[in-house]
């Protein structure tokens, strides 16, 4: 095997390698694409904060939930615990459920106006998406 052979084989064993990096695992669940550990343990996105422009949109959605309204909150630039602990809030003074997704708070229920004031209250910006 000549070294050309010898270099085109590595390259070729290096992008292989690149496309077999493991997303998922049944013991620990998701994986990072970039650190390659467990999302929960995940070290290369701590402590970079969300980036936004200071804008929180309210908008209520029905699309692809059987018909039944969610009020979604976007725009927020908090770490997870901050946003989790908002959601609690917001839920909490709406009495209903809800879930924190992707950095976009979910709440059950047509609660748009409320949230925006209760958003404003806490210092926010706050906009309204839709209709």
């Amino acid at each position: 095997m000549g070294l050309w052979e010898a270099f085109a084989t590595m390259s070729v064993m290096k992008s292989l390698q690149s496309l077999t990096a493991l997303v998922y695992s049944t013991e620990t669940g998701r994986m990072c694409p970039a650190c390659r550990q467990p999302v929960a343990l995940c070290v290369c996105k701590k402590g970079v904060p969300p980036v936004g422009d200071g804008i929180v949109r309210v908008q209520r959605e029905t699309k692809g939930r059987g018909g039944k309204a969610v009020t979604v909150v976007r725009g927020l630039t908090l770490d997870e615990p901050a946003l989790a602990a908002l959601a609690k809030q917001l839920k909490a003074a709406c009495g209903s459920g809800g879930t924190v997704k992707e950095g976009v708070i979910e709440v059950q229920g047509d609660h748009v106006d409320r949230l925006m004031g209760l958003l404003r209250e806490k210092g926010h910006i706050v906009k309204r998406m839709g209709g």
